[in-house]
């Protein structure tokens, strides 16, 4: 629970969210062949490359094969060849990233539809956190890369081992700017179920007002809303009142624990 704690308000504040890594410069200095021609973009290289025979899901020594070195790159002449010259696009590299998450993280709306059309399914389980594109991408509040994720027929509901589903992350771990309200209205009406709670049963309504009263400092209000002591108190029920105080009170105690926990913070994104 406390390490669960821990890693989420770690990505509150943006450390290592859905950590990925592009190649080093000495990745790319090692690199020959396939790898090489995807990450310069060149098409007709990696043609030429594939009909010599080489092998399309080669790796490098972060396990990325040419097509993931092909999409952090954004080149989507190179992710188009390798796709339709028989590239593995559901491979996942050493951080269990495949083409269409790396796309959704980096806010490529074309090259996500591109990953899509090419066979990279839209359902795959990504990241350490066993998430989807989808949640990876509502997190961040990439609005459009949701919307066609959404279109593609990804997951609404899957739940990753944070216990969160898409929207819950826009909304617990969003900035709460037009972004993520954008977010949050494309999942729901997409259809998305706002019933479905994390492991302590805070929804996603009640999650956006812990987060609130988390953010703006202003958690004394909820307990006059608990005691039924306030004008608000009567608009809402005593099970919801105690829902928005957890989720505050889970926000401010994973921020105390981050700021006390420094380096065991960073371990923990790493383990």
């Amino acid at each position: 629970m406390l390490r669960s704690l821990i890693i989420a308000a770690a990505l509150a504040f943006g450390s290592a969210a859905h950590a990925q890594t592009a190649p080093s410069a000495s990745d790319i200095a090692s690199y020959t062949g396939l790898h090489l021609a995807a990450h310069e973009g060149r098409a007709d290289e990696i043609n030429r490359l594939i009909a010599q025979g080489h092998d399309l899901n080669a790796r490098d020594r972060a396990g990325r094969t040419p097509a993931h070195v092909a999409a952090f790159a954004s080149h989507d002449d190179a992710v188009t060849a390798l796709g339709t010259g028989g590239a593995d696009m559901n491979a996942l590299e050493n951080r269990v990233y495949d083409v269409l998450t790396i796309a959704a993280v980096a806010n490529d709306p074309e090259l996500v539809s591109l990953a899509i059309q090419l066979g990279n399914k839209t359902d795959l389980i990504t990241s350490v956190y066993d998430g989807t594109a989808l949640i990876a991408a509502a997190h961040l509040g990439h609005h459009d890369v949701v919307a066609r994720l959404v279109t593609g027929g990804a997951p609404l509901d899957h739940v990753n081992n944070l216990g969160w589903t898409a929207l819950i992350e826009a909304v617990v771990l969003g900035d709460g700017g037009s972004d993520h309200i954008k977010t949050v209205e494309i999942l729901v009406q997409a259809g998305a179920d706002k019933t479905i709670g994390d492991r302590d049963g805070v929804t996603p309504p009640s999650a956006r007002e812990g987060a609130r009263l988390c953010r703006n400092g202003k958690a004394s209000p909820m307990t006059s809303l608990i005691r039924g002591g306030s004008n608000g108190a009567s608009r809402i029920s005593q099970d919801e009142a105690f829902s928005w105080a957890k989720a505050a009170l889970r926000c401010s105690t994973a921020i105390r624990e981050v700021w006390a926990a420094g380096s065991t913070v960073r371990r923990a994104m790493h383990q």
